[in-house]
């Protein structure tokens, strides 16, 4: 049966006239997202994990290093340029890198050795990223852009080169496909109960990690009409992926619903470029026969033209099968997890990220709750002491803000505070950090921040309310939010507080004298 699936696609590598403009499509919005990617570290990657950021990046290889016993070990578990050298510069210079050949791609201009540098450098930058670059879709980047290295000629860089589109690579794009949407789907029947009483999207509009201005009309849709929207989410993604290996026509069917699910989820939500990498990914459902009918004539007759002109690749025919072997043995693992009752979600089972489980939303919380930096001039607390709110760029504080819309571009620290909302100060000592650094008015965690209500002098302490946000009805009220006060979170820290200065020791970081 191998050798004759071989055949077929060595058959196929000559003569097909299918995948030209799926492959052109595919390339194009990698590119978008591969720009957007970059873009989030240029603005963001200083202040995060620079030299004086959150989690500073050398500090982080350090302890691997010293776990590990060697650079080269270090190098082995967590590939990435920054072991040979890094610093604020080096983190800049190779963001803006990304940035220029991301445009590449974008406008028209991919090799596999292009897709290559694109591909290492992103995951360079995952692997120093720590909390702030450990989301799944940072992985499913990863394995798209592994597998698009092998969907276009070494060295040829135009639009419509004259190697056909390899059919084994298009078809592990499938494979990707499938277990995105079946690991997403079983998470959710596995996860929270309210999957399975259709009863999730009650709630999970309002409690979402950075809601955009349409979420609250969603959320106040009638009972019926969410319950429905939950029944279609489990058919959507746990029997449409099935049939993307079908015939034509009914994975042309799958793959319209695929991208019509995701383009929901993008109107409801901001979840950076998650959705639009499932689209990309499901480009690859498709054939020339769709495309054709959308896509300018020029662009279609240029197609035309590569095909007519197309020449048989030999030495790609015989790499697309050893990818095609390398993925089936990294799946074994990702198939096991699926079946498992104790699945795990977004997770990656070797060092490059070439095959990883996904999933999201496996549990959905039925209250948002809110934490809220405040801070005062004042050098004695009562309970006459003024408090002014910090506000973020993206997160809710002030209840009469506008909802962003931000995908798929990705405020880092508003979805880490999201998180921090349901967990201890413990649990969370890059938040201490940017405490400590809002208490010198540091400028680059200011930069990740809207508002500072502190522009001519530090203020003297800082503390963390905790509250709970609910939607205000959007057909009857003006405020975005209501919001009900449930507690302190963490009480108010001073530059002169020990417990906080000792912190900041011990973790190594930058103590301003």
């Amino acid at each position: 049966m191998l050798k004759k699936l071989a055949k077929y696609t060595w058959e196929s590598s000559k003569a097909t006239k299918g995948y030209w403009l799926t492959r052109f499509v595919f390339l194009r919005l990698l590119g978008l997202i591969y720009l957007f990617a970059f873009i989030s570290l240029a603005t963001q990657v200083i202040p995060l994990i620079g030299d004086n950021g959150l989690l500073p990046a050398d500090i982080f290889l350090a302890r691997v290093e010293s776990a590990y016993g060697s650079k080269s070990e270090g190098f082995f578990q967590l590939p990435s340029v920054f072991w040979l050298y890094i610093s604020d510069n080096a983190l800049l210079i190779l963001s803006w890198l990304g940035i220029l050949l991301s445009i590449v791609v974008l406008i028209g201009y991919a090799s596999a050795i292009l897709m290559f540098f694109l591909w290492a450098l992103y995951m360079s930058f995952v692997h120093i990223g720590q909390l702030f670059y450990s989301y799944g879709w940072e992985i499913q980047l990863l394995e798209t852009g592994f597998l698009a290295i092998f969907i276009v000629p070494l060295l040829d860089m135009s639009p419509f080169p004259r190697t056909a589109p390899p059919v084994p690579i298009i078809w592990l794009l499938r494979w990707l496909v499938f277990r995105l949407y079946v690991g997403t789907g079983l998470i959710k029947l596995r996860g929270d109960s309210c999957w399975r009483d259709f009863t999730c999207l009650f709630y999970h509009y309002e409690t979402q990690p950075i809601p955009n201005p349409l979420s609250p009309y969603w959320h106040f849709l009638p009972a019926w009409f969410q319950k429905f929207g939950v029944l279609w989410i489990h058919f959507t993604f746990l029997a449409a992926p099935w049939f993307i290996f079908a015939t034509r026509k009914l994975r042309s069917i799958a793959g319209l619903l695929l991208v019509y699910i995701q383009l929901l989820l993008i109107f409801n939500g901001n979840y950076a470029f998650l959705n639009w990498l499932a689209i990309i990914a499901t480009v690859a459902v498709f054939d020339d026969t769709l495309f054709r009918k959308i896509l300018p004539k020029f662009i279609v007759r240029k197609a035309e033209i590569a095909e007519r002109n197309a020449k048989s690749s030999k030495d790609q025919f015989i790499i697309s099968w050893i990818v095609v072997i390398l993925v089936v043995m990294l799946s074994v693992p990702v198939v096991v997890n699926l079946l498992s009752q104790n699945q795990a979600m977004n997770t990656s089972f070797n060092q490059l990220h070439i095959v990883n489980t996904y999933g999201a939303f496996g549990s959905v919380g039925k209250v948002r709750t809110e934490l809220v930096l405040e801070g005062t001039l004042d050098k004695v607390i009562d309970e006459n002491t003024v408090w002014k709110e910090y506000e973020f760029k993206a997160k809710p504080t002030d209840v009469n803000k506008n909802l962003p819309i931000i995908a798929p571009y990705q405020p880092r620290v508003d979805w880490q505070i999201w998180f921090a909302a349901f967990q201890t100060p413990q649990q969370n000592p890059w938040l201490i950090h940017m405490i400590w650094k809002l208490l010198h008015n540091d400028r680059g965690t200011l930069s990740l921040i809207a508002y500072n209500p502190f522009p001519d002098k530090p203020p003297k302490y800082i503390r963390v309310e905790f509250y709970k946000y609910e939607f205000a009805n959007p057909w009857k009220e003006d405020a975005v939010w209501k919001r009900t006060y449930l507690g302190s979170w963490l009480p108010p820290l001073s530059n002169d507080t020990p417990e906080l200065r000792q912190f900041i020791m011990d973790n190594g970081w930058e103590m301003y004298k």
